[in-house]
Protein backbone atom coordinates (compact mmCIF):
# COMPACT_ATOMS: atom_id res chain seq x y z
CA UNK A 1 0.00 0.00 0.00
CA UNK A 2 1.06 3.51 0.20
CA UNK A 3 1.51 3.40 4.17
CA UNK A 4 0.46 6.51 6.05
CA UNK A 5 2.36 9.46 5.84
CA UNK A 6 6.12 9.00 7.33
CA UNK A 7 7.81 11.20 9.32
CA UNK A 8 11.41 11.08 8.67
CA UNK A 9 14.40 13.70 10.35
CA UNK A 10 13.63 15.56 6.56
CA UNK A 11 9.81 15.92 5.87
CA UNK A 12 6.94 14.04 5.44
CA UNK A 13 7.64 10.62 3.03
CA UNK A 14 5.06 8.88 1.26
CA UNK A 15 6.25 5.43 0.72
CA UNK A 16 5.66 3.64 -2.50
CA UNK A 17 5.17 -0.31 -2.00
CA UNK A 18 2.64 -0.97 -4.89
CA UNK A 19 -0.64 -1.86 -2.87
CA UNK A 20 -3.53 0.19 -3.23
CA UNK A 21 -3.21 4.41 -1.95
CA UNK A 22 -5.74 6.06 -0.20
CA UNK A 23 -7.13 8.87 -2.27
CA UNK A 24 -6.26 11.62 0.51
CA UNK A 25 -2.55 10.38 0.05
CA UNK A 26 -2.66 10.82 -3.62
CA UNK A 27 -3.90 14.33 -2.93
CA UNK A 28 -1.02 15.08 -0.89
CA UNK A 29 1.50 14.22 -3.47
CA UNK A 30 -0.70 15.82 -5.79
CA UNK A 31 -1.27 18.72 -4.71
CA UNK A 32 1.15 18.86 -1.17
CA UNK A 33 3.97 17.75 -3.15
CA UNK A 34 4.67 15.48 0.03
CA UNK A 35 7.76 13.99 -1.37
CA UNK A 36 7.63 10.77 -2.45
CA UNK A 37 10.01 6.84 -2.59
CA UNK A 38 9.91 3.72 -3.11
CA UNK A 39 9.73 0.68 -0.50
CA UNK A 40 12.65 -1.02 0.50
CA UNK A 41 11.34 -4.45 -1.73
CA UNK A 42 10.67 -2.30 -4.99
CA UNK A 43 13.89 -2.14 -6.49
CA UNK A 44 14.41 -6.12 -5.97
CA UNK A 45 11.06 -6.37 -8.16
CA UNK A 46 12.09 -3.88 -10.61
CA UNK A 47 14.96 -6.14 -11.22
CA UNK A 48 13.43 -9.13 -11.37
CA UNK A 49 10.21 -8.44 -14.20
CA UNK A 50 12.99 -6.08 -16.42
CA UNK A 51 15.57 -9.25 -16.35
CA UNK A 52 12.62 -11.71 -17.95
CA UNK A 53 11.73 -8.78 -20.55
CA UNK A 54 15.66 -9.44 -21.38
CA UNK A 55 15.16 -12.85 -21.13
CA UNK A 56 12.63 -12.97 -23.74
CA UNK A 57 14.94 -10.18 -26.14
CA UNK A 58 17.75 -12.23 -25.74
CA UNK A 59 15.83 -15.63 -27.10
CA UNK A 60 13.42 -13.71 -29.38
CA UNK A 61 10.63 -15.24 -27.45
CA UNK A 62 6.75 -13.42 -29.64
CA UNK A 63 6.11 -11.24 -27.24
CA UNK A 64 3.28 -8.83 -27.49
CA UNK A 65 4.67 -4.98 -27.95
CA UNK A 66 7.95 -6.01 -26.90
CA UNK A 67 9.34 -8.44 -30.15
CA UNK A 68 5.99 -7.49 -31.77
CA UNK A 69 4.10 -4.90 -33.25
CA UNK A 70 1.28 -2.98 -31.63
CA UNK A 71 -2.41 -3.32 -32.21
CA UNK A 72 -3.01 -4.33 -35.39
CA UNK A 73 0.37 -4.82 -36.05
CA UNK A 74 0.48 -7.48 -33.49
CA UNK A 75 1.48 -10.11 -36.08
CA UNK A 76 4.15 -8.35 -37.42
CA UNK A 77 7.81 -9.40 -35.46
CA UNK A 78 10.86 -7.01 -35.12
CA UNK A 79 14.14 -7.41 -35.49
CA UNK A 80 16.43 -7.37 -32.09
CA UNK A 81 18.23 -4.43 -33.96
CA UNK A 82 15.25 -2.51 -33.84
CA UNK A 83 13.55 -3.13 -30.53
CA UNK A 84 14.37 -0.18 -28.48
CA UNK A 85 14.37 2.43 -31.43
CA UNK A 86 10.19 0.77 -31.85
CA UNK A 87 9.93 1.78 -27.70
CA UNK A 88 10.73 5.60 -28.53
CA UNK A 89 8.56 5.45 -31.70
CA UNK A 90 5.76 3.80 -29.69
CA UNK A 91 6.13 7.03 -27.68
CA UNK A 92 6.44 9.46 -30.88
CA UNK A 93 3.50 7.88 -32.56
CA UNK A 94 1.14 8.04 -29.93
CA UNK A 95 1.63 11.68 -28.56
CA UNK A 96 -1.28 12.92 -30.34
CA UNK A 97 -3.55 14.23 -27.31
CA UNK A 98 -5.31 18.06 -28.09
CA UNK A 99 -6.34 20.16 -26.17
CA UNK A 100 -6.35 22.12 -22.94
CA UNK A 101 -3.45 20.70 -20.88
CA UNK A 102 -4.52 19.24 -17.54
CA UNK A 103 -3.47 20.70 -13.99
CA UNK A 104 -0.97 20.37 -12.43
CA UNK A 105 -2.34 18.07 -9.75
CA UNK A 106 -3.61 15.80 -11.91
CA UNK A 107 0.30 15.42 -13.87
CA UNK A 108 1.27 14.50 -10.75
CA UNK A 109 -1.41 12.53 -9.29
CA UNK A 110 -1.03 10.60 -12.76
CA UNK A 111 2.80 10.27 -12.29
CA UNK A 112 2.42 8.81 -8.35
CA UNK A 113 -0.22 6.66 -9.83
CA UNK A 114 1.58 5.30 -12.55
CA UNK A 115 4.91 4.80 -9.68
CA UNK A 116 2.78 2.91 -7.37
CA UNK A 117 2.02 0.75 -10.40
CA UNK A 118 5.91 0.06 -11.38
CA UNK A 119 6.11 -0.47 -7.43
CA UNK A 120 3.92 -3.31 -7.67
CA UNK A 121 5.49 -5.22 -10.59
CA UNK A 122 4.37 -6.31 -13.80
CA UNK A 123 5.65 -3.48 -15.73
CA UNK A 124 8.88 -4.38 -16.74
CA UNK A 125 10.23 -1.12 -17.03
CA UNK A 126 13.70 -0.63 -16.46
CA UNK A 127 14.37 0.61 -13.01
CA UNK A 128 16.89 3.51 -14.29
CA UNK A 129 13.01 4.87 -16.53
CA UNK A 130 11.39 4.26 -12.84
CA UNK A 131 13.99 6.31 -11.07
CA UNK A 132 13.72 9.01 -13.45
CA UNK A 133 10.06 9.28 -13.20
CA UNK A 134 10.17 9.40 -9.36
CA UNK A 135 12.85 12.21 -9.57
CA UNK A 136 10.85 13.91 -12.06
CA UNK A 137 7.85 14.45 -9.45
CA UNK A 138 10.03 15.14 -6.08
CA UNK A 139 11.58 17.67 -8.32
CA UNK A 140 8.82 19.28 -9.76
CA UNK A 141 9.04 18.46 -13.63
CA UNK A 142 5.67 18.27 -14.56
CA UNK A 143 4.93 16.92 -18.46
CA UNK A 144 2.85 19.19 -20.39
CA UNK A 145 -0.22 16.60 -21.01
CA UNK A 146 -3.25 18.33 -23.64
CA UNK A 147 -6.39 16.90 -21.64
CA UNK A 148 -8.26 15.02 -24.77
CA UNK A 149 -6.86 11.63 -26.22
CA UNK A 150 -7.96 8.79 -24.05
CA UNK A 151 -11.03 6.46 -24.86
CA UNK A 152 -10.25 4.31 -21.62
CA UNK A 153 -8.56 1.20 -23.22
CA UNK A 154 -4.95 2.83 -21.76
CA UNK A 155 -4.35 6.38 -21.70
CA UNK A 156 -1.84 5.89 -24.28
CA UNK A 157 -2.06 9.33 -26.10
CA UNK A 158 -1.93 11.44 -23.02
CA UNK A 159 0.72 9.44 -21.04
CA UNK A 160 3.05 9.51 -24.20
CA UNK A 161 3.34 13.05 -23.80
CA UNK A 162 4.79 12.04 -19.93
CA UNK A 163 7.39 9.48 -22.03
CA UNK A 164 8.26 11.81 -24.15
CA UNK A 165 10.12 14.47 -21.25
CA UNK A 166 11.43 11.12 -19.99
CA UNK A 167 13.14 11.12 -23.11
CA UNK A 168 14.00 14.65 -22.87
CA UNK A 169 11.68 15.30 -25.84
CA UNK A 170 7.91 17.24 -25.43
CA UNK A 171 7.42 19.71 -22.80
CA UNK A 172 7.30 20.30 -19.54
CA UNK A 173 6.34 23.13 -16.60
CA UNK A 174 9.33 23.43 -14.02
CA UNK A 175 9.10 26.46 -11.67
CA UNK A 176 6.10 27.96 -13.52
CA UNK A 177 7.56 27.79 -16.58
CA UNK A 178 6.61 25.70 -19.89
CA UNK A 179 9.97 24.27 -20.97
CA UNK A 180 10.94 21.47 -24.13
CA UNK A 181 11.98 18.74 -22.06
CA UNK A 182 15.31 18.48 -22.17
CA UNK A 183 15.47 21.90 -20.81
CA UNK A 184 13.19 21.41 -17.87
CA UNK A 185 14.84 17.91 -17.02
CA UNK A 186 18.53 19.83 -17.11
CA UNK A 187 16.72 22.54 -14.66
CA UNK A 188 16.13 19.87 -12.37
CA UNK A 189 19.79 18.62 -12.39
CA UNK A 190 18.30 15.61 -14.23
CA UNK A 191 19.24 13.37 -17.16
CA UNK A 192 16.95 11.91 -19.95
CA UNK A 193 16.72 8.17 -20.07
CA UNK A 194 17.86 6.17 -23.38
CA UNK A 195 14.79 3.83 -23.58
CA UNK A 196 15.10 -0.03 -24.43
CA UNK A 197 12.67 -2.50 -25.59
CA UNK A 198 9.12 -2.30 -23.82
CA UNK A 199 9.79 0.78 -21.87
CA UNK A 200 8.19 2.77 -24.48
CA UNK A 201 5.10 0.88 -24.14
CA UNK A 202 5.00 0.66 -20.28
CA UNK A 203 5.27 4.66 -20.04
CA UNK A 204 2.43 5.23 -22.28
CA UNK A 205 0.17 1.41 -21.59
CA UNK A 206 -1.89 1.71 -18.08
CA UNK A 207 -4.44 3.82 -16.92
CA UNK A 208 -2.83 6.47 -15.18
CA UNK A 209 -4.53 9.42 -15.69
CA UNK A 210 -7.68 8.04 -14.80
CA UNK A 211 -6.46 6.71 -11.90
CA UNK A 212 -4.92 9.82 -10.72
CA UNK A 213 -7.93 12.29 -11.37
CA UNK A 214 -9.84 9.77 -10.03
CA UNK A 215 -8.32 10.18 -6.76
CA UNK A 216 -8.63 13.47 -6.41
CA UNK A 217 -12.14 13.63 -7.61
CA UNK A 218 -12.93 10.83 -4.82
CA UNK A 219 -11.13 12.51 -2.31
CA UNK A 220 -12.86 16.21 -3.07
CA UNK A 221 -16.38 14.53 -3.62
CA UNK A 222 -16.06 13.36 -0.10
CA UNK A 223 -15.46 16.67 1.40
CA UNK A 224 -18.18 17.66 -0.46
CA UNK A 225 -20.92 15.00 0.69
CA UNK A 226 -19.94 17.14 4.09
CA UNK A 227 -20.54 20.02 2.83
CA UNK A 228 -23.88 19.17 1.44
CA UNK A 229 -24.83 18.12 4.70
CA UNK A 230 -23.45 20.84 6.78
CA UNK A 231 -25.76 23.03 3.57
CA UNK A 232 -28.18 21.62 3.97
CA UNK A 233 -28.62 21.61 8.17
CA UNK A 234 -27.94 25.57 8.16
CA UNK A 235 -30.97 25.49 5.72
CA UNK A 236 -32.72 23.21 8.10
CA UNK A 237 -32.23 26.28 10.83
CA UNK A 238 -33.12 29.16 9.01
CA UNK A 239 -36.44 27.47 7.41
CA UNK A 240 -37.15 25.94 10.96
CA UNK A 241 -37.22 21.70 9.57
CA UNK A 242 -39.07 19.01 10.82
CA UNK A 243 -36.59 16.51 11.96
CA UNK A 244 -38.63 13.99 12.53
CA UNK A 245 -37.47 12.28 9.40
CA UNK A 246 -33.99 11.64 11.08
CA UNK A 247 -35.27 9.62 13.33
CA UNK A 248 -33.45 6.19 13.77
CA UNK A 249 -36.21 4.53 14.12
CA UNK A 250 -37.86 6.19 11.09
CA UNK A 251 -34.48 5.66 9.41
CA UNK A 252 -34.09 1.82 10.19
CA UNK A 253 -37.89 1.16 8.76
CA UNK A 254 -35.92 1.31 5.68
CA UNK A 255 -32.60 1.55 5.68
CA UNK A 256 -31.47 2.13 1.56
CA UNK A 257 -27.39 2.27 1.05
CA UNK A 258 -26.01 5.03 3.24
CA UNK A 259 -28.99 6.45 4.06
CA UNK A 260 -29.14 5.79 7.72
CA UNK A 261 -25.00 7.08 7.62
CA UNK A 262 -26.47 10.27 6.29
CA UNK A 263 -28.77 10.56 8.78
CA UNK A 264 -26.56 10.21 11.46
CA UNK A 265 -24.39 12.50 10.44
CA UNK A 266 -27.17 15.38 9.79
CA UNK A 267 -27.82 14.88 13.54
CA UNK A 268 -24.85 14.86 14.66
CA UNK A 269 -24.30 18.73 12.57
CA UNK A 270 -27.29 19.24 14.37
CA UNK A 271 -26.25 18.81 18.06
CA UNK A 272 -27.35 21.26 20.61
CA UNK A 273 -30.02 22.67 18.24
CA UNK A 274 -33.47 23.21 19.15
CA UNK A 275 -34.75 21.28 16.15
CA UNK A 276 -34.01 17.83 17.46
CA UNK A 277 -37.60 18.43 19.18
CA UNK A 278 -40.34 18.40 16.48
CA UNK A 279 -42.32 20.38 18.45
CA UNK A 280 -40.33 23.09 17.80
CA UNK A 281 -40.52 22.72 13.52
CA UNK A 282 -42.65 25.72 12.32
CA UNK A 283 -44.68 22.75 9.64
CA UNK A 284 -45.80 19.17 10.48
CA UNK A 285 -44.22 17.95 6.87
CA UNK A 286 -41.78 19.92 4.85
CA UNK A 287 -41.07 19.45 1.31
CA UNK A 288 -39.24 16.58 -0.48
CA UNK A 289 -36.03 18.52 -0.78
CA UNK A 290 -35.88 19.19 3.50
CA UNK A 291 -37.53 15.83 4.13
CA UNK A 292 -35.27 13.81 2.12
CA UNK A 293 -31.85 14.72 2.60
CA UNK A 294 -31.05 11.70 3.97
CA UNK A 295 -32.05 9.22 1.54
CA UNK A 296 -30.52 11.74 -1.42
CA UNK A 297 -27.04 12.32 0.41
CA UNK A 298 -26.91 8.29 1.57
CA UNK A 299 -26.85 7.45 -2.26
CA UNK A 300 -24.29 9.58 -2.45
CA UNK A 301 -22.74 8.13 0.12
CA UNK A 302 -23.46 4.80 -1.50
CA UNK A 303 -22.09 6.04 -4.65
CA UNK A 304 -18.75 7.08 -2.96
CA UNK A 305 -18.65 3.41 -1.49
CA UNK A 306 -19.28 2.07 -5.21
CA UNK A 307 -15.88 3.95 -6.38
CA UNK A 308 -13.52 2.72 -4.04
CA UNK A 309 -12.98 -1.09 -5.10
CA UNK A 310 -12.66 -0.08 -8.77
CA UNK A 311 -10.38 2.81 -8.15
CA UNK A 312 -8.36 0.54 -5.98
CA UNK A 313 -7.58 -1.95 -8.12
CA UNK A 314 -6.43 0.55 -10.87
CA UNK A 315 -4.15 2.27 -8.30
CA UNK A 316 -2.91 -1.05 -6.12
CA UNK A 317 -2.71 -3.08 -9.56
CA UNK A 318 -1.26 -4.11 -12.95
CA UNK A 319 -2.55 -2.60 -15.55
CA UNK A 320 -0.17 -3.72 -17.99
CA UNK A 321 -0.41 -5.30 -21.47
CA UNK A 322 1.74 -7.61 -21.77
CA UNK A 323 2.04 -8.58 -18.12
CA UNK A 324 5.29 -9.77 -16.76
CA UNK A 325 4.88 -12.61 -14.36
CA UNK A 326 8.48 -12.42 -13.12
CA UNK A 327 8.07 -15.41 -10.31
CA UNK A 328 6.53 -17.73 -12.93
CA UNK A 329 8.91 -16.75 -15.96
CA UNK A 330 6.19 -15.71 -18.53
CA UNK A 331 5.42 -12.65 -19.73
CA UNK A 332 2.22 -12.89 -21.05
CA UNK A 333 -1.04 -10.79 -22.87
CA UNK A 334 -3.88 -9.63 -20.61
CA UNK A 335 -7.00 -7.28 -21.07
CA UNK A 336 -6.43 -5.47 -17.85
CA UNK A 337 -5.75 -2.22 -19.54
CA UNK A 338 -9.74 -2.24 -19.86
CA UNK A 339 -12.09 0.22 -17.20
CA UNK A 340 -15.11 -0.60 -17.43
CA UNK A 341 -15.49 -0.92 -14.02
CA UNK A 342 -13.97 2.27 -13.21
CA UNK A 343 -16.13 4.34 -15.93
CA UNK A 344 -19.25 2.74 -14.33
CA UNK A 345 -18.33 3.61 -10.96
CA UNK A 346 -17.38 7.67 -11.99
CA UNK A 347 -21.02 7.23 -14.36
CA UNK A 348 -22.53 6.86 -10.96
CA UNK A 349 -20.68 9.04 -8.91
CA UNK A 350 -21.52 11.83 -11.20
CA UNK A 351 -25.67 11.06 -11.31
CA UNK A 352 -25.26 10.86 -7.39
CA UNK A 353 -23.69 14.17 -7.29
CA UNK A 354 -26.46 15.80 -9.71
CA UNK A 355 -29.14 14.52 -7.80
CA UNK A 356 -27.51 16.52 -4.70
CA UNK A 357 -26.97 19.54 -6.80
CA UNK A 358 -30.47 19.32 -7.65
CA UNK A 359 -32.13 19.08 -3.82
CA UNK A 360 -29.69 22.10 -3.17
CA UNK A 361 -32.09 24.06 -5.47
CA UNK A 362 -34.85 22.74 -4.37
CA UNK A 363 -33.65 24.12 -0.61
CA UNK A 364 -32.80 27.19 -2.13
CA UNK A 365 -35.87 27.91 -3.67
CA UNK A 366 -38.29 26.77 -0.69
CA UNK A 367 -36.03 29.69 1.60
CA UNK A 368 -37.10 32.31 -0.68
CA UNK A 369 -40.53 31.63 -1.38
CA UNK A 370 -42.95 32.82 1.72
CA UNK A 371 -45.32 30.60 1.60
CA UNK A 372 -42.80 27.77 2.44
CA UNK A 373 -40.76 29.29 4.75
CA UNK A 374 -42.90 32.10 6.37
CA UNK A 375 -40.11 34.49 5.76
CA UNK A 376 -40.23 37.58 3.85
CA UNK A 377 -40.13 36.97 0.28
CA UNK A 378 -37.04 36.90 -1.49
CA UNK A 379 -35.36 37.17 1.90
CA UNK A 380 -35.13 40.77 1.38
CA UNK A 381 -35.74 42.78 4.86
CA UNK A 382 -36.70 45.77 2.81
CA UNK A 383 -40.12 43.77 1.38
CA UNK A 384 -41.37 44.81 -2.09
CA UNK A 385 -39.60 46.57 -4.74
CA UNK A 386 -36.26 45.14 -3.70
CA UNK A 387 -34.80 42.00 -5.50
CA UNK A 388 -33.46 40.20 -2.58
CA UNK A 389 -31.91 36.94 -3.34
CA UNK A 390 -34.45 35.77 -6.19
CA UNK A 391 -32.12 36.58 -8.49
CA UNK A 392 -29.77 33.51 -7.14
CA UNK A 393 -31.91 31.11 -8.00
CA UNK A 394 -31.25 32.34 -11.93
CA UNK A 395 -27.31 31.46 -11.14
CA UNK A 396 -28.03 28.10 -9.13
CA UNK A 397 -30.32 27.40 -12.03
CA UNK A 398 -27.81 27.47 -14.78
CA UNK A 399 -25.09 25.97 -12.66
CA UNK A 400 -27.24 22.41 -12.43
CA UNK A 401 -28.25 22.80 -15.72
CA UNK A 402 -24.47 22.38 -16.79
CA UNK A 403 -23.97 19.30 -13.72
CA UNK A 404 -26.99 17.69 -15.37
CA UNK A 405 -25.50 17.72 -18.71
CA UNK A 406 -22.22 16.46 -17.68
CA UNK A 407 -23.48 14.03 -15.77
CA UNK A 408 -24.50 12.18 -18.73
CA UNK A 409 -23.18 8.24 -19.19
CA UNK A 410 -20.14 8.28 -21.04
CA UNK A 411 -19.22 4.52 -20.49
CA UNK A 412 -22.03 2.80 -23.23
CA UNK A 413 -20.58 5.04 -25.51
CA UNK A 414 -18.07 2.61 -27.30
CA UNK A 415 -16.43 3.01 -30.81
CA UNK A 416 -13.83 0.72 -32.79
CA UNK A 417 -10.24 1.47 -33.51
CA UNK A 418 -6.63 -0.35 -34.55
CA UNK A 419 -8.02 -2.07 -37.27
CA UNK A 420 -11.02 -3.18 -35.63
CA UNK A 421 -8.29 -4.91 -32.46
CA UNK A 422 -9.48 -2.49 -29.97
CA UNK A 423 -13.22 -2.73 -30.72
CA UNK A 424 -14.48 -1.85 -27.07
CA UNK A 425 -13.45 1.36 -25.39
CA UNK A 426 -15.24 2.69 -21.65
CA UNK A 427 -14.06 6.26 -21.78
CA UNK A 428 -13.08 6.29 -17.78
CA UNK A 429 -10.61 9.34 -18.36
CA UNK A 430 -13.87 11.46 -18.92
CA UNK A 431 -15.69 10.25 -16.50
CA UNK A 432 -13.13 11.09 -13.89
CA UNK A 433 -12.21 14.49 -15.59
CA UNK A 434 -15.65 15.54 -15.47
CA UNK A 435 -16.26 14.48 -11.76
CA UNK A 436 -14.43 17.07 -10.87
CA UNK A 437 -15.92 19.92 -13.47
CA UNK A 438 -19.49 18.70 -11.24
CA UNK A 439 -17.48 19.16 -8.53
CA UNK A 440 -16.60 22.60 -8.78
CA UNK A 441 -20.31 23.66 -9.82
CA UNK A 442 -21.72 21.55 -7.20
CA UNK A 443 -19.35 23.66 -4.74
CA UNK A 444 -21.19 26.84 -6.36
CA UNK A 445 -24.34 25.82 -6.11
CA UNK A 446 -24.09 25.08 -2.38
CA UNK A 447 -22.39 28.40 -1.94
CA UNK A 448 -25.75 29.82 -3.33
CA UNK A 449 -28.05 27.65 -0.80
CA UNK A 450 -25.24 28.64 2.21
CA UNK A 451 -25.72 32.47 1.54
CA UNK A 452 -29.59 32.15 1.47
CA UNK A 453 -29.70 29.92 4.56
CA UNK A 454 -27.45 32.10 6.37
CA UNK A 455 -30.01 35.22 5.70
CA UNK A 456 -32.32 32.96 6.57
CA UNK A 457 -31.62 32.21 9.50
CA UNK A 458 -30.76 35.92 10.48
CA UNK A 459 -34.89 36.85 9.45
CA UNK A 460 -35.84 34.30 11.37
CA UNK A 461 -34.19 35.25 15.03
CA UNK A 462 -32.83 31.72 15.36
CA UNK A 463 -32.19 31.96 19.25
CA UNK A 464 -29.69 28.49 19.12
CA UNK A 465 -28.04 26.97 16.25
CA UNK A 466 -27.12 23.02 15.76
CA UNK A 467 -23.23 22.98 16.35
CA UNK A 468 -22.64 22.73 12.84
CA UNK A 469 -24.71 25.08 11.37
CA UNK A 470 -23.34 27.68 13.79
CA UNK A 471 -19.80 26.24 12.80
CA UNK A 472 -20.93 27.29 8.99
CA UNK A 473 -22.95 30.02 9.31
CA UNK A 474 -19.88 31.94 11.58
CA UNK A 475 -18.03 31.49 8.67
CA UNK A 476 -20.43 32.33 6.15
CA UNK A 477 -20.59 36.11 8.44
CA UNK A 478 -16.92 36.53 9.13
CA UNK A 479 -16.51 37.40 5.20
CA UNK A 480 -20.07 38.15 3.75
CA UNK A 481 -22.65 40.77 6.06
CA UNK A 482 -26.47 40.25 5.39
CA UNK A 483 -28.07 41.70 3.21
CA UNK A 484 -29.82 45.09 3.41
CA UNK A 485 -30.60 46.74 0.46
CA UNK A 486 -29.96 45.05 -2.94
CA UNK A 487 -26.47 44.16 -4.04
CA UNK A 488 -24.63 42.62 -6.41
CA UNK A 489 -23.98 38.64 -4.92
CA UNK A 490 -21.46 37.41 -7.30
CA UNK A 491 -18.79 38.07 -5.27
CA UNK A 492 -20.66 36.63 -2.50
CA UNK A 493 -21.43 33.44 -3.63
CA UNK A 494 -17.57 33.49 -5.32
CA UNK A 495 -16.80 34.46 -1.74
CA UNK A 496 -18.32 31.69 -0.30
CA UNK A 497 -17.34 28.50 -2.38
CA UNK A 498 -13.81 29.71 -2.02
CA UNK A 499 -12.91 30.88 0.83
CA UNK A 500 -15.66 29.03 3.01
CA UNK A 501 -16.62 25.71 1.31
CA UNK A 502 -13.19 25.10 0.29
CA UNK A 503 -11.52 26.20 3.41
CA UNK A 504 -9.67 23.17 4.37
CA UNK A 505 -9.85 24.27 7.94
CA UNK A 506 -13.97 24.38 7.90
CA UNK A 507 -14.11 21.29 6.00
CA UNK A 508 -12.14 19.25 8.99
CA UNK A 509 -14.33 20.90 11.35
CA UNK A 510 -17.44 20.10 10.01
CA UNK A 511 -16.05 16.43 9.03
CA UNK A 512 -15.32 16.13 12.39
CA UNK A 513 -18.51 17.23 13.52
CA UNK A 514 -20.41 15.17 11.75
CA UNK A 515 -18.40 12.31 13.36
CA UNK A 516 -19.53 13.54 16.48
CA UNK A 517 -21.94 11.01 18.69
CA UNK A 518 -25.75 12.82 18.77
Amino acid sequence: MIESVIHDAAAETVVLTGESPTAETLRSIARDRTPTRFGPDVTARLDADRALVDSAVENGVPTYGVTTGLGAGVTQALGREELAEFSVRTVRGRANAVGEPLPTDAVRAAMAARLNSFAHGGSGVQPAVASLLLDMLNTGVHPRIPGTGSVGASDLCLLAHVAQVVMGEGFAEYDGEILPGDQALARAGLHPAALGPKDGLVLCSSNSITAGMGALALADARETFTLAQAVATLTYEGFRANTTPLDPSVQAARPAPGQCEAAEGLRALLAGSLLLDPANARRLQDPISLRCVSQVHGALRSALDFVHPALDAELGGAADNPLVLADQGRVVSTGNFHTPALALAFDTLALALCHVASLSLARTECLLTGRHSGLPVTLSPRGPGHTGFMALMKTSQALTVEIKHLSTPVSNDSYSSADGVEDDTTNAPFAARRTGWILDRLRTVLAVEALVAAQAVDLAKVPKLGVGPALLYQAIRDRVEPLDDDRSCGPDIELVADAVLANRAVITALESLAKSPT
